[in-house]
Parts: structure tokens; C-alpha cells; sequence
């Protein structure tokens, strides 16, 4: 089974980008040859050196992983996709990875320290600037859009748009279009009760530090859901479910609880023992803007969180 595909916008062919040209197979569950043999087999009409050439250059992708392995076995139902264009680009970022990319999002995992998006002082290294170069490489109209986005002290995922459509049918709808977004943090001391709710109003000072306000006309409502995980010595790990998605309604939260989170100094926290805030954004499950379909994703508890609990 195949089918060829051009993965490129209408109007590319004029602007001068050449479009990708994708032959895809899925293995039939009777196949017993390796790789190289089952491309031959499949693609007869090109001579071996061109077939042998896409494993050479990066251009043989079975399930999404690209493979350089002529005699690699085969499974029925398996995916391969030849990019008889160019080489596949993978993307590669130190402080940035992607989750899950398709016409219409990207999702990320953000490192500690990347500013999501750029400010009045800093345009580039950001995860937007980042992300904006990899989604233009074949074509540079391409767009990209902030959806929401995370502190720079916080790590973890995040969620970005490739179309405009996509972008504002997220944020215009976002407490329905949003089902869940959980963190992980490490405070300071032990929560009591262990687990419970958070409510409060939040307002702006002029250092752009947040608070809460007994006024409800004078700040917005935010809702913080916790349990503790738990506890060791001076630290707990706590996990935190947001209702709703104020600016620094977590580490607000946690100050005013009486319980900062690590390396916080903003607010209020008196240790820094892993040498960051200690709050990772773990899980984020939504509607996809354009399918509809239940998109949910989940990142492992950093290492440094652990160790300290």
C-alpha cells in the first residue's frame, strides 16, 4: 500500500520552494524481508543505488524514526514514509524539544530558563524565535502563534499554533477548549490540610509582582487544586491542578499558603537548593483546535524534583 503526497502550501511552487515529494507504505502483516529488500521490492521502477541512497542521506523514516538500517526487520502494519525530496530535518534544541507536531500545533517541552516568547530587550533565544525559524526552514511565509504561555523559571509543556484559525480557536475559547493542566512543584515545609483547593482574587502591583485582594471587583478569581505527594525533611512535592490560568496564580498560591516553592525568590521562597524554581508544567490536555480529537500529553517529574523528596 502507498500513496505519494506533497506536504507544501498552494503558491510554494511560485515563491521557489521545492515541495517535498513523500512516498508512504504500510507493511503487510505477511512480510518477512528486511528494509533495504522490501523497498526494492516496492519501489522497482528506480534503480538500487537511488533506493540505497535514501537510507544513505536521512531520508527513510519507519514509524517516525529515521533509519539508516538496510536489514532492519519488518513488522505487519508498520509505517515507512521515503522523502524523495531531501533528507528529513529533525528538529534538535538543547533547551527546547517538541512533543507533538502537525499542521496545526506544535507542543512543546520548555526548558528552565527559555523565555516563551520574546520581550522589549530580548527578540531571539526565545521558545517562540526557536520555533518560528524551524516551522519557516521550507517555507518562509509560514506562521506561528502564541497560544499561552509559561514564566521563564518554569519548565515544561506548552502549546503553540501554526495557523491563525487554530490560534484564536483556542483563546477564544480556552476554558472549554482546555481540559487539564497539571504542575509538579517542590515547597517549602508540608501543606495542611495535604491536599485541597485555593481560592483568591489576584492583582498587579507596580513591580508586576501578583497578590491576592479580598475585593473581588479589584482582581480576578484563580483556582488552584493540590495534593501532596510527598514529604521529606523541609520539602514536599506537591502536584497542582489549575482551573483556571492567572499569571503566577501558582507560586502566588503557594507564598500566601505559607509554603513558597523552591528557589522562588520572588516569592517569598528562603531556599534554592537545585538552583531554579522548582515548578514544571506536566501535563496538558485540550481539544485539538481543527479534529476535535482528546489531545493529551504528560512529561516526567524532573530528576532534580525527585532528588530532593
Amino acid at each position: 500500500m502507498a500513496y505519494k503526497s506533497r506536504p507544501t502550501k498552494p503558491g510554494a511552487e511560485r515563491s521557489g520552494v521545492k515541495p517535498d515529494v513523500i512516498i508512504t507504505y504500510v507493511v503487510p502483516n505477511d512480510t518477512e524481508s528486511g528494509l533495504l529488500e522490501y523497498l526494492y521490492a516496492m519501489m522497482p521502477e528506480r534503480k538500487r543505488t537511488t533506493v540505497k541512497d535514501f537510507l544513505r542521506h536521512n531520508q527513510v523514516m519507519v514509524n517516525d524514526n529515521i533509519t539508516h538500517q538496510w536489514d532492519m526487520p519488518l513488522s505487519g502494519g508498520e509505517t515507512i514514509r521515503i522523502n524523495t525530496t531531501r533528507e528529513w530535518q529533525t528538529f534538535s534544541n538543547p533547551r527546547l524539544s517538541i512533543v507533538y507536531e502537525d499542521d496545526d500545533i506544535i507542543v512543546v517541552n520548555k526548558g528552565y530558563g527559555l523565555l516563551s516568547m520574546g520581550t522589549d530587550t530580548k527578540r531571539e533565544g526565545t521558545a517562540y524565535s526557536i520555533l518560528r525559524d524551524w516551522v519557516k526552514r521550507n517555507d518562509p511565509r509560514s506562521k506561528l502563534f502564541i497560544v499561552h504561555r509559561l514564566d521563564q523559571t518554569t519548565s515544561g509543556l506548552m502549546m503553540f499554533a501554526k495557523t491563525l484559525q487554530a490560534k484564536e480557536a483556542m483563546q477564544y475559547n480556552w476554558n472549554n477548549m482546555v481540559l487539564e493542566r497539571r504542575y509538579v512543584a517542590v515547597i517549602e515545609g508540608a501543606l495542611e490540610p495535604a491536599e485541597g483547593t485555593i481560592r483568591s482574587y489576584l492583582a498587579e502591583n507596580s513591580a508586576h509582582e501578583m497578590y491576592s485582594v479580598s475585593d473581588p471587583s479589584a482582581g480576578q478569581l484563580a483556582i488552584t487544586d493540590y495534593k501532596t505527594l510527598r514529604v521529606r525533611g523541609a520539602f514536599s512535592l506537591v502536584e497542582l491542578q489549575l482551573a483556571t490560568g492567572r499569571k503566577n496564580q501558582i507560586r502566588v498560591h503557594m507564598k500566601e499558603a505559607g509554603h513558597p516553592i523552591v528557589g522562588d525568590r520572588r516569592y517569598g521562597a528562603q531556599s534554592s537548593p537545585i538552583r531554579r524554581v522548582a515548578l514544571h508544567a506536566m501535563t496538558l490536555r485540550f481539544v485539538h483546535p481543527t479534529t476535535r480529537r482528546d489531545m493529551n500529553f504528560s512529561t516526567p517529574i524532573p530528576d532534580s524534583f525527585r532528588r530532593l523528596v
